[in-house]
């Protein structure tokens, strides 16, 4: 599959500026030793099999494995031109004793501690210490995490976007886009509530909404993906697999939304995998195809730990989905009639 070509969204961003991904990305999570640590080779071997089968959109934050991901990333991009790459701003990595990081799920990271920080200053730093770590420039940058998932409830989030706002973090990187720094600004978040209020507030140019329109999740349609449609912001999905279930199926042990899924969700989950098999098409596949849709989502970003999970999901994407698939889970109740497929 070396240098094989998939499909392009061609975006004009509101802000005037042209840009290209492909519909599906690597989302570099997993090589940031979310939940066990990988050797650097496999975690390289990873982003080079995403880009010698055809992608050329790449997604990282310093938040994954601190900072560990963005060097790996950096590495295996080193003479890749072509690739649109984003990060994300919001936290800064600062030197600790061993032993000291708050690194959650990511294990065996460097000695760096993280802080919230979304203030002018803060956004500056934290994009050029993203720089430095990559090894090159960024072309799309995503305020992360001011939501309440990170955050524990909406006064919280709402705070760190007033922080955003008066604190002068957005218009850093309103000023870096106008000076073409950057090419695209926006938010990445998993919930959809923090990308309304940023409409409302400020001019994105693009969302990353990991998990909020899948197969499971289509909160999306109620408010956000119409108002994004009529304003041309355009919407990366994350998450399309909801942590693991659309990838695994309703196994024992199988995650959604970053816990262990629900007897309600494992059910539902069975359901839409039995109309699949009704059709020939493995869930995953229905999983990565259903977000691309609609058309104000330009691209959906699994991750990969090696090189071989990564295949995988570009296999998936390349299996054709047959319409009446989508029409039976419409009958069947099991996503939304206004879902457009």
């Amino acid at each position: 599959m070396t240098g094989s070509t998939l499909r392009q969204s061609h975006i004009t961003t509101p802000a005037g500026v042209a840009l290209s991904l492909s519909e599906i990305g690597f989302g570099a999570a997993p090589i940031g030793n979310m939940g066990e640590p990988i050797a650097d080779a496999d975690a390289v071997a990873a982003v080079t099999a995403a880009l010698d089968g055809g992608v050329t959109y790449v997604d990282v934050a310093p938040l994954y494995g601190h900072g560990l991901s963005e060097r790996r990333v950096g590495a295996a991009i080193e003479r890749r031109h072509e690739v649109v790459l984003s990060t994300k701003v919001g936290r800064l990595l600062e030197p600790c004793a061993p032993g000291e990081q708050n690194s959650g799920i990511y294990k065996d990271v460097p000695p760096v501690r993280v802080r919230f920080a979304y203030d002018h200053d803060s956004i500056k730093r934290s994009l050029a210490e993203s720089r430095e770590r990559i090894g090159r420039p960024v072309d799309i940058v995503y305020v992360h995490d001011v939501d309440v998932p990170t955050h524990g409830s909406q006064d919280a989030a709402d705070a760190r976007i007033r922080e955003l706002i008066d604190g002068g973090g957005w218009r850093a990187l309103t000023e870096l886009r106008a000076a073409g720094e950057i090419k695209a600004i926006g938010v990445g978040v998993n919930d959809r509530f923090a990308c309304l209020r940023m409409l409302d507030e400020a001019d994105p140019d693009l969302f990353l909404v990991a998990g909020r329109y899948t197969l499971l999740d289509q909160s999306s349609l109620d408010d956000l993906l119409p108002r994004c449609a009529a304003r041309g912001v355009s919407i990366v999905i994350g998450g399309p697999y909801n942590s693991g279930i659309l990838a695994t199926g309703p196994v024992e042990g199988a995650w959604y939304d970053y816990a262990p899924a629900s007897e309600e969700v494992r059910s539902r989950t069975a359901r839409i995998a039995q109309v699949c098999a009704a059709h020939g098409v493995p869930l995953p596949v229905a999983a990565l195809a259903f977000p691309l849709r609609h058309p104000s989502v330009v691209s959906v970003i699994p991750g990969g730990r090696d090189a071989d999970q990564v295949r995988r999901n570009l296999d998936c994407y390349r299996t054709r989905v047959p319409d009446a698939l989508w029409e039976d889970l419409k009958h069947e109740q099991l996503i939304r009639d206004d879902a457009p497929c």
